[in-house]
């Protein structure tokens, strides 16, 4: 297959300004408004350590956002060509960032923790293995330069009663 490539156009609008500019540091607000032709408008602020709103979505909790569900879609597609039948699906993913002296910081790890049910008749060891296949993958963790390991669970469905 040839290589080919996508383009993604986010518009991005700075909603805090409280008619003072950035006068200083507590001056302004951390709101910005994220939208893509077509899609809802997402709100979105600086974690609360930086005085951001603790109800919308901060750029730390996007990019975990990003790769657990680049993931779970390559998994999902991956599980369908191998003939494991996926029932549910849920992660519960976590990050650690590490903020110097200087106030930069990075992410050094995410942790996916993919927990799936399977149908009866599925094959529990290829369900597995196909995390690391999906890992492999998944755009966003090739994307990236640190640590993203997944620590899957599988389960059978149970039956219906």
């Amino acid at each position: 297959m040839a290589d080919t490539k996508h383009h993604y156009h986010v518009r991005m609008i700075w909603t805090g300004s409280r008619g003072v500019g950035t006068t200083s540091y507590r001056s302004y607000g951390r709101d910005y408004e994220l939208m893509a032709d077509g899609k809802a408008t997402m709100k979105g602020s600086a974690d609360p350590q930086y005085l951001g709103d603790a109800a919308l979505w901060n750029p730390e909790e996007l990019l975990l956002a990003s790769l657990s569900a680049c993931h779970q879609l390559w998994y999902l597609h991956l599980c369908a060509s191998a003939g494991v039948v996926v029932r549910t699906y849920e992660d519960r993913a976590e990050s650690t960032m590490a903020v110097h002296p200087d106030g930069s910081g990075e992410f050094i790890s995410v942790l996916l923790r993919p927990s799936v049910t399977i149908a009866v008749g599925s094959d529990r060891e290829r369900a597995l293995a196909i995390h690391d296949e999906a890992a492999n993958m998944c755009f966003i963790a090739r994307s990236v330069k640190f640590l993203v390991a997944h620590e899957p669970t599988i389960e059978f469905e149970r039956a219906a009663s």
